[in-house]
């Protein structure tokens, strides 16, 4: 998210020590994610548990583990896919019919481009007309793409790599990083002619942007140019040294004209390794970033904190996502519960993976779609040509529909006080923070914000205020195109983190687990609140 400012409210009256906790986990035999029953001993679904029981210090481990092993948007989507397939989840293909395959009590996931996905759990008391608890995010994060061509000249011995800023990132915080590579590949098999894609991530560093010694009188935190003067290094080459050849050593691989000719041979002959891909020339294209390849960890005295890349925004996405995972399955639930992560979030959301394309929208209307020809024949035959889809119908389902628009949002800062907003700067540890915009730039109004504050009571949860002060400037998120557009009821609710948009930023090692304790108490308890602005 590119908000300018935090905002606070101070709840939380106490804290255990992490190091307390972590020595109290380390004791178990396994982790669990939920306080322990009172009384002995029927073990309980996991799907059962109120969001009140949640631990969210139990959540620590694994966000870091899923911080450090997916660091692009491609590698978090197939982890979410993992997750959802060992939940029960069955995937949906959009080029498919979705007629007959959605049912009361299913659970249902779909992507789009690989890199945004949603996935659905549908009530098994539903009804066509009711509504959606849904939770929406984003999972692509400020980076840095090789070109399509991305070989350039050898300066001085280095082999250097083409590479274009994504978003805000190239900015003084990638300097003297160390940066590896990850991605997807286009692939072709040579044997059956089928393309397919792969993922692929180097675990090690292999580029790094250098800066420039202070001797040199230039500054490293100015307006450097992002083309010529951060370019990354990734090896060495010296053959120009010989005297019998002023040509680099490596010749480029694949015949003329084809994709890996124009990278870097040693760049696609490691790719290739990776994949265990024998023939160069069956990689037809690829989708490469650079990324920080320092591990997600804990600090801070007590552990309180997570250090960590690209927390902008795979903390909000990742929480939400856990959400679902844990929501109850109640026999009489009525609603879907649906978590929605997109792409492009940074810049825009205007391409089809993005929250201001079709994909939320069709998803749900195509799931009514196949939920209404479930339904008996009197219901069918109601709406338009007996299909049982039909504008009177949507409309219902979106007026009985909440979204939760969820991104990162700024914590309270302690160096930079004056950025601070009284009661309007969150803390890390304390819980979420609801978002408010004077300008709309963000959804929360003062409806949505009681019907939030009534979920957190109902959670357990501390909900904080996030506002920006009258001298800084807003951000966005995909609240408002994604409201706006289907007409639903929503609010803004942020997770709060220090130094947004640094290649490595800070948020509260609680943070996590509080956010996916109160997205699971939204999923679980919207029902229920919503028919109490009915009575």
């Amino acid at each position: 998210m590119v908000r300018a400012t935090p905002e606070y409210l101070a709840a939380r009256t106490s804290m255990m020590s992490l190091r307390a906790q972590a020595l109290e986990q380390s004791m178990m035999a396994s982790q669990t994610y939920y306080a322990p029953p009172q009384q002995p001993q029927q073990p309980v679904a996991t799907n059962q548990i109120n969001a009140k029981d949640i631990k969210p210090e139990a959540f620590t481990k694994p966000y870091l583990e899923f911080m450090t092993e997916n660091p692009t948007v491609f590698h978090a989507v197939g982890y979410f896919k993992e997750k959802l397939d060992k939940a029960g989840y069955k995937e949906l293909h959009s080029r498919d019919s979705w007629s007959g395959q959605i049912k009361p009590g299913g659970k249902y996931y779909t992507t789009r481009n690989g890199s945004s996905i949603i996935a659905w759990a549908v009530g098994k008391a539903y009804k066509p007309g009711n509504g959606l608890a849904m939770v929406a995010g984003h999972i692509d994060a400020l980076t840095a793409r090789l070109k399509p061509i991305s070989t350039k000249p050898t300066h001085d011995g280095y082999i250097q790599l083409g590479i274009a800023q994504y978003a805000g990132a190239l900015n003084s915080t990638w300097w003297d990083r160390d940066l590896s590579i990850g991605g997807r590949v286009i692939v072709k098999d040579p044997e059956t002619g089928k393309t397919s894609t792969k993922n692929v991530k180097l675990d090690w560093p292999i580029a790094r942007i250098p800066t420039l010694a202070p001797h040199f009188g230039i500054g490293m935190t100015g307006h450097n140019n992002q083309e010529t003067e951060m370019t990354p290094i990734i090896g060495l080459d010296n053959s120009d040294l010989n005297s019998s050849s002023t040509a680099s050593s490596e010749k480029p691989i694949g015949p003329k004209g084809s994709f890996v000719s124009s990278q870097p041979p040693k760049l696609v002959k490691l790719i290739a390794s990776e994949l265990k891909i024998k023939d160069y020339s069956s990689i037809l294209n690829w989708e490469l970033e650079l990324y920080d390849s320092q591990p997600a960890q804990v600090g801070g005295i007590d552990k309180e904190f997570i250090f960590a890349g690209r927390i902008d925004d795979k903390l909000c996405s990742w929480a939400a996502f856990m959400a679902l995972l844990h929501a109850r399955d109640d026999e009489d639930s009525g609603v879907i519960k649906l978590v929605a992560l997109f792409d492009d979030e940074e810049i825009g959301s205007l391409l089809r993976q993005g929250a201001r394309g079709n994909f939320l929208p069709i998803v749900i209307e195509r799931t009514v779609e196949a939920l209404v020809a479930n339904t008996n024949t009197l219901y069918q035959n109601a709406f338009i040509g007996g299909t049982g889809l039909g504008p009177g119908l949507m409309g219902q389902t979106y007026a009985n529909s909440f979204l939760v628009s969820s991104d990162v949002t700024h914590a309270a800062h302690p160096n930079f006080t004056q950025t601070n907003l009284t009661d309007h700067s969150p803390r890390l540890n304390v819980g979420v923070a609801l978002c408010v915009d004077a300008s709309a730039h963000m959804t929360t109004d003062s409806v949505s914000m009681a019907i939030l504050d009534r979920i957190a009571e109902l959670s357990g949860c501390v909900n904080q205020r996030h506002m920006i002060r009258n001298d800084s400037r807003s951000g966005g998120t995909v609240g408002p195109m994604l409201s706006s557009a289907m007409g639903v009821k929503a609010a803004d609710v942020g997770i709060p983190q220090l130094s947004m948009h640094s290649i490595r930023a800070t948020t509260g090692s609680l943070d996590p687990g509080l956010g996916v304790k109160f997205y699971k108490g939204f999923l679980d308890e919207w029902e229920k609140v919503d028919k109490e602005w009915r009575a």
